[in-house]
């Protein structure tokens, strides 16, 4: 098929897949303390899914990521796995993850065509790290996760959203963790996404501080950066195997030439994170559409799809809030 192009000619080649909107975890910048969740009709089935990954994937999308809410969670995980890992043209399916239930099934989940999982850890400090996720006694779980994750041959990274006057006193700290275990750590901007409501920009830490300090203990270096990379990444000047990621979206977004589209778990494309435009595909997929006719409709809508973050610098604007980041998946 055509490959999918928006107006400003940019050419998808990634999906996010939001499978659920349930997590076990209720960390404050994703999600309010008391959710209410979809009920099970409103979800899209794993049947659902994989067809839509199969008309993106013949559309040129190259890589799959799923995330949630709890990817972990969800009973369709492993049914999904299945079904789309060998889709010819599909170069690699990933996974975000709170990393609570990742111990026991990422060895399983790797064996079913896993290649990557990426872990939320916003805290080294075991009390804080539980304060923030909103769940007592799970630190040492997530760990355990990670290392599991590591042995089973699943290229792991770490997650850390860096909160101003919650966690940015750390940074050295989880350089240090990069730089002595070999893992990517991507320290990523507090962004207008959070349950509470509390986001502002003031509590935005620029990508560019995160770097600079770092640079001072670590010599960071550099890397060059992939075509629609959400992350800058930094070795380490003394040649460590471990490396830093920045993904500036407040301050220094990468529009230009991103790459990605997101489905949400209730059946909505998100063609951008930053806006609130979503466009439903449930309908046609149950509603007895052909495959080309659901591959037309998306052209449709990928066409909508917003200049960015860059438009709203531009105009001196951001929202203070835009969705719950538990809705439509990192």
């Amino acid at each position: 098929m055509e490959r999918l192009v928006d107006s400003y000619g940019r050419i998808a080649r990634k999906l996010r897949i939001s499978v659920t909107d349930r997590c076990n975890f209720r960390c404050s910048f994703c999600m309010p303390r008391e959710p209410v969740w979809l009920s099970t009709s409103e979800l899209l089935t794993v049947e659902e899914i994989a067809r839509v990954v199969r008309i993106l994937v013949s559309m040129g999308v190259t890589r799959v990521r799923l995330t949630g809410g709890e990817p972990l969670v969800w009973n369709g995980l492993e049914s999904l796995l299945r079904m789309i890992s060998g889709i010819k043209g599909l170069e690699g399916v990933s996974m975000t993850t709170n990393g609570f239930l990742l111990a026991e099934r990422a060895e399983r989940l790797r064996e079913l065509g896993l290649r990557g999982v990426t872990v939320s850890l916003h805290s080294l400090k075991p009390d804080r790290f539980e304060e923030i996720v909103g769940v007592k006694g799970v630190f040492d779980r997530v760990l355990a996760g990670i290392k599991a994750a590591k042995a089973s041959g699943l290229a792991v990274k770490i997650n850390c959203v860096v909160v101003r006057g919650c966690n940015d006193d750390e940074l050295e700290d989880f350089a240090k963790l990069a730089h002595s275990s070999g893992v990517t750590v991507k320290f990523i901007e507090f962004m207008p996404f959070d349950g509470e409501r509390v986001w502002s920009l003031d509590r935005v830490v620029p990508g560019r501080e995160i770097v600079e300090r770092l640079r001072k203990s670590y010599g960071l270096q550099e890397k060059h950066r992939e075509r629609g990379s959400t992350a800058r990444y930094y070795g380490f000047a003394d040649g460590s195997l471990g490396e830093i990621g920045v993904i500036s979206s407040v301050t220094e977004p990468f529009c230009f030439d991103c790459d990605r589209l997101r489905l949400k778990c209730d059946g909505k494309l998100v063609p951008c994170l930053f806006s609130r435009d979503e466009y439903d595909v449930k309908h046609l997929l149950r509603s007895g559409a052909t495959d080309e006719e659901v591959a037309r409709y998306i052209r449709e809508v990928f066409l909508l799809k917003f200049r960015g973050v860059e438009e709203l610098l531009r105009k001196s604007y951001i929202p203070a809030h835009i969705r719950p980041m538990h809705t439509v998946g990192g």
